[in-house]
């Protein structure tokens, strides 16, 4: 396991000494950087999931080749040219009425955050996004490095509509770093593969470890799930959020690793968002096993547990509208029952009839 550890960090050290000297905001980097080699040693020491030790080194070299790669034709490209528009831009968008620059931080990460939720749903939301974006999700042994597991034109489809965010906004270049440090940072923190204290409790307001999890599903009901970035106030406000242990982490099927089959693997439509049904009983039982766990296994709340496990498995599946519906349909066909076996008999029960309609 040490020598696991070494090596792994000695890799990281390499891509992260050469990336250094291809970005800007270097006090950033430097603590974005330690910050990553903290999360690859909690990981190892203290796993959430004990992971194989050599598929795990394949997922931190071909996460770490991918995350390289971009690099190098990004750093010539999206950086310079986001900070170069946001000098240009700074002071002339809706910003600029606002005088308060605590308040215009806070403004200008919401909006960030708050696009890079709707552009992550996109992502799963249409084939032509997903395509690109199931890179990221076909690393079966989730970890730090599975951050930087983005294809390179996804990245390319994220700077245009952060550079049009910038232009709306008029967001300048210090506050422009600053955010995408708090993003990076919070992404390197809830794909690893460590819990901690209080972890739920910091997922009422961020996505956390064992929220994010839950999105990186192999199952489609599953990882169309917690799409935050930053704040997990978004799939709570659209009704995204799930707290749910994964039965598997990845996407079914085979699909290649390495860095040029990572990078081919974006332009085919293998390993569609698409997945086969998942049996309802199956969903509830998963829920009602993850509240049991939560509570220690204590006997006594089995049919507790169960009964709310298959309401929000029921509302997560089919909203809270159709779950209406559905119920006022089934009512109306009792109702219907009830008058077919009175038909007949409306001079004996004129008042009961009389309540049914």
């Amino acid at each position: 396991m040490l020598n696991e550890l070494k090596s792994s960090i000695s890799l990281l050290q390499s891509y992260l000494t050469w990336f250094l000297n291809l970005s800007s905001g270097g006090l950033a980097t430097y603590t974005l950087a330690l910050f990553f080699a903290l999360l690859i040693i909690f990981e190892f020491c203290d796993p959430r999931e004990k992971l194989p030790a050599k598929q795990l080194r394949q997922s931190y070299r071909a996460n770490l080749e991918l995350f390289v790669f971009n690099s190098v034709v990004m750093s010539l490209l999206a950086v310079p040219s986001l900070l170069v528009l946001a000098e240009q831009f700074a002071g002339k968008g809706l910003l600029s009425y606002i005088q308060n620059p605590v308040w215009k931080a806070i403004v200008s990460f919401l909006a960030i955050d708050l696009l890079l939720y709707f552009l992550h749903k996109a992502s799963h939301s249409f084939d032509c996004l997903w395509m690109f974006h199931k890179v990221h999700h076909n690393d079966p042994y989730l970890n730090v490095s599975t951050a930087f597991r983005i294809h390179l034109l996804e990245i390319a489809v994220i700077t245009v509509m952060k550079a049009m965010l910038i232009v709306v906004l008029g967001i300048k270049g210090s506050l422009l770093l600053a955010n995408e440090a708090v993003i990076v940072f919070f992404t390197m923190l809830h794909h690893s593969n460590i819990t901690f204290r209080g972890e739920q409790f910091l997922g009422w307001l961020m996505i956390t470890p064992y929220l994010h999890r839950v999105h990186h599903s192999s199952r489609r009901n599953e990882h169309d799930r917690n799409y935050g970035a930053v704040l997990s106030i978004w799939d709570r406000l659209f009704g995204t959020l799930a707290e749910l242990k994964p039965a598997a982490i990845g996407l079914n099927g085979s699909l290649p690793q390495g860095l040029i089959n990572l990078v081919m693997c974006g332009f085919t439509m293998t390993g569609s968002s698409s997945a086969q049904p998942v049996s309802l009983d199956v969903m509830i039982a998963e829920a009602a096993y993850y509240k049991a766990e939560k509570r220690g296994f204590r006997p006594g709340y089995e049919l507790r547990d169960w009964l709310e496990a298959k309401t929000e498995i029921i509302r997560l599946v089919y909203g809270e509208e159709q779950v209406r519906n559905k119920l006022i349909h089934k009512w109306r066909g009792l109702v219907g029952i009830i008058n077919n076996a009175l038909n007949g008999k409306n001079q004996k029960y004129p008042l009961f009839r009389k309540q049914l309609n």
